[in-house]
């Protein structure tokens, strides 16, 4: 292994961060050009959700960090780091019609990625094939739906592990392996501590009744 003598950056604790406090976001907005450049900010808010794209091709990104910290095309992929030099997050995107909001992808869901690239050199993202959105983001799709723990199935990919395995769009996902879901990041957290070709098990509630489904995951 080749080492440039460079000190690797310490990985925070996504969880434990509060709105107020300072931070710091690098990256090369605009290009090459403006290359390792520096903002500060703080934290403006915690677990937002923001909608990409329209109509049929809308998406939701959920549990992102709000920071009015400099994020511009360009950061993205750039770490956002606190007052003791941890790295928080991972810049992603930033609203276009406003100024000082941006957004950081959690470090906490990343860190099993990290892991699995430093143990097999790869990261291959196993997937159940499914769209779901928790309680909060549901509401932007349909005001009338109601629930208090679990995610709600969207859709199902007809080339995913989950379709034809009993699965069905509008069951709510209340449980993976016992570990309970109430975000769809809490899924993916999961998720990406397991294996394509591992076998889960979801718990489901479908007219208020709870099924236990069996699923061997695919490579998404």
């Amino acid at each position: 292994m080749i080492s440039f003598g460079l000190i690797p950056a310490k990985l925070g604790d996504s969880d434990k961060i509060r709105i107020g406090k300072k931070v710091y976001a690098i990256g090369n907005p605009i290009g090459i050009e403006f290359r390792r450049t520096v903002t500060s900010g703080i934290i403006s808010a915690v677990d937002r959700t923001i909608k990409i794209g329209e109509d049929e091709q809308a998406a939701y990104m959920e549990e992102l960090i709000q920071t009015d910290a400099g994020i511009n095309n360009g950061n993205s992929g750039g770490p956002l780091i606190n007052e003791d030099g941890e790295v928080i997050g991972i810049n992603s995107v930033k609203i276009e019609e406003a100024e000082g909001i941006g957004f950081a992808t959690p470090i906490n869901i990343v860190k099993p990625i990290i892991q699995k690239l430093l143990e097999n050199g790869e990261f291959k993202e196993a997937s159940i094939g499914i769209y779901a959105y928790d309680k909060e983001v549901i509401q932007y799709l349909d005001g009338n739906l109601k629930f208090d723990t679990g995610i709600y199935v969207v859709s199902i990919n007809k080339i995913g592990a989950a379709y034809g395995k009993g699965l069905l769009t509008g069951d709510i996902i209340s449980e993976i392996d016992g570990v309970p879901l109430n975000k769809m990041n809490d899924l993916r957290r999961y998720i990406y501590t397991k294996e394509v070709g591992d076998e889960v098990v979801l718990k489901v509630i479908r007219s208020g009744k709870e099924i236990d489904i069996g699923i061997k995951l695919g490579s998404k």
